[in-house]
């Protein structure tokens, strides 16, 4: 408030540079963190171990099924026990391989709603940036104007990475990477474009009217786009390993046994369906459990078939020779756990260092009401003083004149 004893001769905008940098820096990597924090909670979700319903525990169940019917093999229960537990472990193959791609569908989502909030705010700050070079050199003050530009920095910092210049005009210019996404006056928009995934259309994100993909991105987009393209692709392909191992191996054994009516060379799995996504029984095994091969000589009551693929549970398939089909489904399950763990902690490190950094910014550019009154009552005392002086002396005076008059008669 400007009072009657004083005049103000200018308001000026006072701000750190490089402290507002180091905020935008660190608010996108807080951005993307979160993002995937988000992401991989989900996807925890999604494996749901440890579970009774888990892959991991399908898959267990799927081994001692076939202990079960090396322990009787002529049993048809003890085949259909097998038959059921097996299409579990399927369906369970297919739920979790369907659901990580309907999540990368769902981020495609996301990136679409977060592209639309960009280049809203990038016009937001092309129109500042206007109104504020006309005001200023008209010899108006446009501060509120500049601090409403700085916010709409700051929250498209959360999205993507930014880089600013201030122009003489008063016009801030923002880059994304070395190109520019608002110039003195207008935005340059961004938008989305499909290109091939891994079972399903997905997009990148270019500079809208041309083919060019923006790759220093960072903000929520990185984050979002890294699970999309590289986080989740890696959790369908191995899952695709595990899948294609399983079908392989335990079709291999099955096909070198005999059946209930001595028939050989027939798979438990569909050889035409080795992926996660659609691993499934083969027709025969679904039509008649009769066919499942619990025999290697087709002699009645011989189980060493049945134990041949139980025994696949040990076989070291994987990585190269050193895992179980379980010992890397586990590793899989861990990885997740590492990656939203890894997300977590640095996101709450970024997010401290942003409140650290936003209390450093405010401790320049900010008004502390506390402070301000401080001030307010020191300035008020030091009036006081002042006046109750000028009350001495002014009484001082007065009786000074009026004696000197007394003597002077």
């Amino acid at each position: 408030m400007i009072g009657t004893g004083v005049s103000a001769t200018d308001i000026r905008n006072v701000r750190d540079l490089f402290l507002s940098q180091q905020y935008r820096d660190e608010n996108k990597n807080l951005g993307q963190w979160a993002s995937r924090e988000k992401i991989l909670t989900r996807i925890e979700s999604i494996f749901m171990e440890p579970s009774t319903d888990s892959l991991g525990d399908l898959l267990e169940k799927f081994w001692t099924g076939w202990m079960d019917l090396g322990n009787n093999p002529e049993s048809i229960a003890a085949r259909t026990a097998l038959k059921e537990q097996a299409n579990l472990l399927t369906t369970g193959f297919n739920r979790r391989y369907n659901q990580l791609i309907e999540l990368q569908k769902s981020i495609d989502i996301d990136i679409e709603l977060i592209v639309s909030k960009v280049n809203s705010i990038s016009d937001d700050i092309a129109s500042l940036n206007k109104k504020i070079s006309r005001m200023e050199l008209g010899g108006y003050s446009a501060n509120d104007l500049r601090d409403r530009r700085d916010l709409l920095i700051d929250h498209l910092s959360q999205y993507i990475d930014v880089n600013t210049s201030d122009q003489a005009n008063g016009a801030t210019l923002v880059y994304v990477g070395a190109l520019m996404i608002v110039d003195e006056s207008d935005a340059i928009h961004i938008e989305t474009r499909d290109k091939a995934g891994k079972g399903y259309v997905s997009s990148e994100i270019v500079w809208k009217g041309t083919t060019k993909e923006i790759k220093n991105l960072n903000g929520e987009l990185k984050g979002l786009l890294d699970m999309r393209d590289t986080i989740i692709p890696r959790y369908l392909d191995d899952l695709d390993i595990l899948a294609e191992t399983l079908v392989t191996e335990v079709n291999a054994v099955h096909q070198l046994g005999y059946d209930l009516n001595n028939t050989t060379g027939l798979d438990f799995f569909d050889e035409n369906f080795m992926s996660a996504g659609n691993i499934r029984l083969s027709q025969d095994v679904l039509n008649n459990v009769t066919k499942i091969a619990a025999s290697q000589s087709g002699a009645v009551g011989d189980n060493s078939n049945a134990q041949a693929i139980a025994d696949l549970r040990k076989s070291l398939f994987m990585t190269r020779g050193t895992a179980t089909m379980e010992e890397f489904y586990n590793t899989i399950v861990g990885q997740v756990g590492i990656d939203t763990n890894k997300a977590i902690q640095l996101k709450e490190n970024h997010a401290l260092m942003v409140e650290q950094l936003e209390n450093a910014r405010q401790s320049v550019q900010g008004v502390s009401l506390d402070e301000e009154m401080t001030q307010l009552i020191k300035y008020q005392h030091a009036f006081d003083a002042a006046a109750r002086i000028i009350t001495t002396v002014d009484e001082a005076l007065e009786t000074v004149i009026l004696k000197m008059g007394i003597v002077g008669r």
